[in-house]
């Protein structure tokens, strides 16, 4: 009855990368800036798209080029602005002011695609969000509006765009070549706004190095399995799926020490319930012409 589709399957794998990333990301602002980082990290995953997919990169259309930029510069918003916030809030925190671009999906939608979500799919965004909020815990509830706190949020709006940006495009570009372009962009325009920005280039590390290259190769596979799946999955639809980033984020943070706490895990259990929600169906009345002529009818 909720069974998932292999492009749902393949959201949920990606959802599960996606989440290590956090604690990944935190560790290696300790050696670099955001914009070099987020620059290194997508010019990797840039190249290998380019490199894997440089048979079809030959037919690539005005309208891909166009979507990539589009996707790319909203990419580079989120990822930047979430790892600029990393430097100076904790990674609950976070995860609960990015946790809002799961309402924020369905308002854009709506006003974008001209797509209002069903009811389920509202009541599947509402059970994940309050879900993320118990996961993050008490303390990322206290907001203060700190300059890191509103990249974050910032950051959010930016990601829910990206995820808006796919959908509208998905069906009518190769996801191969738009993948290429989009890693590229976000990639060289964070080049770009280092010196716009004062940011220098950092010491040589293996740490930031590593994590960079790592997680260029995790951003190749996820924004291709993004865009590959979101041609049959919708974007609320995809919204709550994502929205169990936290759930693996946290599961990450157990093996390096942390622990959950039971707000935590009625959390994660709000997220799985959420997400069973958006796949339900609300029953349809069947409805009878009860016509008077009708009854006595052969």
């Amino acid at each position: 009855m909720f069974a998932l589709s292999r492009q749902e399957i393949a959201l949920v794998l990606v959802t599960m990368l996606w989440g290590s990333t956090f604690l990944i990301i935190q560790i290696a602002m300790q050696h670099s800036g955001p914009l070099f980082f987020v620059g290194v990290r997508f010019t990797i995953a840039g190249g290998m798209a380019l490199l894997l997919f440089r048979k079809h990169m030959a037919g690539i259309t005005r309208r891909e080029i166009g979507a990539g930029i589009a996707i790319g510069s909203a990419l580079f918003l989120g990822y930047f602005l979430q790892t600029y916030g990393l430097q100076t809030i904790s990674s609950s925190q976070s995860a609960f002011i990015t946790a809002l671009y799961v309402p924020i999906v369905p308002l854009l939608q709506w006003a974008v695609l001209k797509k209002p979500p069903g009811v389920m799919s509202w009541v599947g965004v509402a059970l994940a969000f309050t879900g993320l909020v118990l996961l993050a815990g008490p303390q990322a509830g206290a907001l203060n509006f700190s300059a890191g706190e509103a990249a974050t949020l910032a950051g959010a709006a930016a990601i829910a765009a990206e995820i808006i940006l796919i959908g509208l495009f998905a069906k009518s570009v190769d996801s191969r070549r738009v993948t290429a372009v989009q890693l590229l962009t976000a990639g060289l325009v964070s080049f770009a706004l280092m010196p716009v920005l004062g940011e220098s280039v950092p010491a040589f590390s293996w740490l930031w190095a590593g994590a960079a290259i790592g997680l260029g190769l995790a951003s190749a596979v996820i924004q291709l399995t993004m865009n590959w799946a979101q041609k049959s999955v919708s974007p609320t639809r995809a919204t709550v799926i994502y929205a169990g980033e936290p759930v693996w984020g946290g599961i990450v943070g157990r093996l390096a020490g942390d622990r959950l706490p039971a707000l935590a895990l009625l959390g994660a259990g709000l997220i799985v319930a959420g997400v069973l929600a958006s796949e339900a169906k609300l029953p349809r009345r069947k409805r009878q012409a009860a016509r008077p002529d009708a009854q006595g009818a052969d």
